[in-house]
């Protein structure tokens, strides 16, 4: 029989995980950890979830899985084994993994997940701009590299399939105007004044960055019209370093497969001094969606669009407690 796993390694463990980014920082994820057995289960929050601009709970589970790469990193660090199953309960669709944290005797470790640990602290989103430097061929080479190692697809767009994204993004934008339910979801995860200081969760308003006077980086701006003291305007760059992450399906499964090639990328990329942040806004509606797709191939599913490149790293943005999403049987 297995020993038992002490308490704090798995407080440890869990804490990691929940290092991860999330849309609009939501942290949708809940865990339990079965002793006994040594399992690990993360559970979908439902709580968490946004009906308006993520109604499929796709970016809900992008943000799980993202979380579950970082177990695996933080397990293998402590020289543990983690063996994933995803959706592992046909019956219980907010189980979305369960991760066995089995002995690693007689077992080498996983090098390759455990050199990723030191960047788990390291990795914020940076709404900064960039500076206006090309990437090394072979940075751009293990960035797919890693994407490919989680089943997931990484591309860096030419100019013009770079520019039809950057259109995207305005239109989806131009949508939100339009839509008074749009900016429901961002207004609830965004924290002003004084409740920045306290936030556990959501975007603060250190985190958004400078307003855009110009450029074509796309930058949410999670201030929309409500004023932020003390923030300044700036221009950014004019030829935005993109890359897009796809899967070849849609499902819930590719989801997660999708959170895991996102984690182990911007990890990766955090290790080599790239400052990244991530937009999904064009994503967030089906038919442009679609429309972000490799004009040539047309094959996959575009999962999430990267903006990566040389600058400042974003601030740490809050987390919650432990005590408050591991429950321990």
């Amino acid at each position: 029989m297995a020993s038992r796993l002490d308490d704090k390694t798995v407080v440890s463990l869990v804490a990691q995980a929940t290092a991860a980014p999330s849309m609009h920082n939501a942290q949708p994820w809940r865990f339990r950890f079965l002793a006994g057995e040594r399992l690990l289960q993360l559970h979908a929050d439902p709580e968490r979830a946004m009906p308006h601009s993520d109604p499929e709970n796709r970016a809900l589970h992008i943000g799980c899985g993202a979380a579950l790469f970082n177990l695996r990193v933080a397990a293998a660090h402590a020289e543990l084994r983690p063996m994933t199953r995803l959706l592992p309960e046909p019956g219980d669709p907010l189980l979305l993994a369960a991760v066995h944290l089995a002995d690693p005797a007689g077992h080498p470790q996983d090098d390759d997940l455990a050199r990723l640990h030191p960047a788990i602290p390291q990795r914020h989103t940076s709404r900064h701009p960039f500076a206006d430097k090309e990437l090394p061929e072979d940075v751009s080479a293990a960035l797919r590299d890693a994407a490919a190692q989680e089943g997931a697809e990484l591309s860096f767009p030419g100019s013009w399939h770079a520019e039809t994204v950057l259109d995207l993004v305005r239109d989806a934008e131009s949508r939100d105007v339009m839509d008074p339910d749009a900016n429901a979801d961002l207004v609830r995860w965004t924290r002003l004044g004084d409740e920045a200081d306290i936030a556990v969760d959501g975007v603060p308003e250190y985190a958004f960055g400078p307003r855009k006077r110009d450029g074509k980086a796309p930058v949410r701006d999670f201030a929309g019209r409500r004023r932020v003291a003390d923030r300044g305007t700036t221009t950014f760059e004019q030829t935005p370093h993109l890359a897009l992450l796809s899967t070849p399906g849609d499902s819930p499964t590719d989801w997660l497969r999708a959170g895991q090639a996102l984690e182990r990328v911007l990890l990766e990329a955090t290790l080599v001094d790239l400052a990244t942040s991530l937009t999904s806004h064009a994503l967030e509606n089906p038919g442009l969606r679609l429309l972000a797709r490799d004009p040539g191939s047309g094959t996959g599913q575009v999962q999430m669009v990267l903006r990566i490149g040389y600058g400042p790293r974003g601030p740490a943005t809050p987390r919650r407690r432990v005590a408050d999403v591991l429950e321990i049987i």
